[in-house]
């Protein structure tokens, strides 16, 4: 291991636990989930892209969201994967760097979609007259971009701040991962400038778009419990439902962890927390959105039928 002063080469990540046989079954349990994950949204994309009318606003921001949770558990979920099969998990200073840009960046990113998603349901309940007008290609091409934008802009910053500190030659990780607060633990300086930026950056990529999805499902319920038919009350329910789960699942835990800047202890707890963000959401949201959409379940058994018609 290479290090000085100021800086190392490598780090060492201490992982879930040292026990060969938990590590053992760890690979299989998130080998699994990867392999689900890819498939599920690998499968959203596909109908997405084959079925014609599913060209909507509604199922453009969700083939972003799919394709998001590919490359955002990629990013780390592979690494994680193989260290389950070495007994000391080394990863460069380089490959460090690249992870927790593509995880902050990808993350990001997806916090500010799903509060764009929100917005569309919010068009979409909240004045469905002018919503073809509102949500046109264009303006979702933008919203998405935007969306992008400001992740890949977000990580660049805090990614800078946080890699640029000296450890001192500590080295040893206490995450599964690359993580901004594991690594600003190991620093030998001052990190008032990183708590400010990890403190910005949740403001900007967590705090506002988690108060405009609150704001925009205020508006939505107001709207459903004026419609006076049963009926009208649960079709508009029914738009807005899966992405409601996802958005609690994925908002809620980020904000349990990353709002704490200023901590001093990572705990088990937390490792596992990350975890279920990282891992085991983008794993359920291909089935939280197929299982409760009847538009999704319908171009499956076209693209279905369309293939065997093809066979033979």
């Amino acid at each position: 291991m290479r290090d000085n002063l100021t800086w190392v080469s490598e780090f060492v990540l201490m992982g879930l636990s040292s026990d060969r046989r938990i590590q053992a079954g760890l690979f299989v349990l998130f080998g699994v989930a990867y392999l689900l994950t890819l498939l599920g949204n690998g499968l959203i994309v596909l109908l997405i892209w084959l079925d014609p009318r599913l060209h909507l606003p509604m199922y453009f921001f969700l083939c972003n969201l799919a394709v998001l949770d590919i490359c955002y558990t990629s990013s780390g979920v592979p690494q994680m994967l193989l260290h389950f099969l070495l007994e000391k998990k080394i990863i460069s200073f380089t490959r460090c760097a690249t992870q927790l840009f593509f995880s902050l960046a990808l993350g990001g990113t997806e916090f500010l979609l799903l509060a764009t998603m929100a917005y569309d349901r919010y068009v979409a309940v909240c004045d469905p007259l002018h919503y073809a007008a509102m949500m046109g290609p264009r303006r979702c091409a933008v919203l998405a971009g935007v969306s992008w934008l400001v992740g890949l802009a977000n990580s660049a910053v805090e990614t800078a701040v946080t890699m640029r500190l000296p450890t001192c030659g500590h080295y040893v990780v206490n995450h599964v991962s690359c993580e901004t607060l594991a690594l600003v633990r190991l620093a030998c300086v001052d990190v008032t400038l990183n708590q400010l930026v990890i403190l910005a950056s949740s403001v900007v990529v967590l705090l506002v778009p988690c108060c405009l999805v609150s704001l925009s499902y205020a508006h939505i319920v107001v709207t459903i419990l004026q419609i006076r038919s049963g009926g009208g009350r649960r079709k508009a329910f029914g738009t807005c439902a899966s992405h409601l789960i996802v958005v609690s699942m994925f908002y809620g835990m980020a904000l349990v962890t990353h709002m704490q800047p200023s901590s001093t202890n990572l705990t088990e707890q937390d490792k596992l927390v990350v975890l279920f963000y990282a891992v085991l959401t983008p794993m359920l949201n291909p089935l939280i959105y197929s299982l409760r959409n009847k538009d999704m379940k319908a171009a499956l058994s076209r693209v279905l039928m369309r293939s065997s018609e093809a066979k033979l």
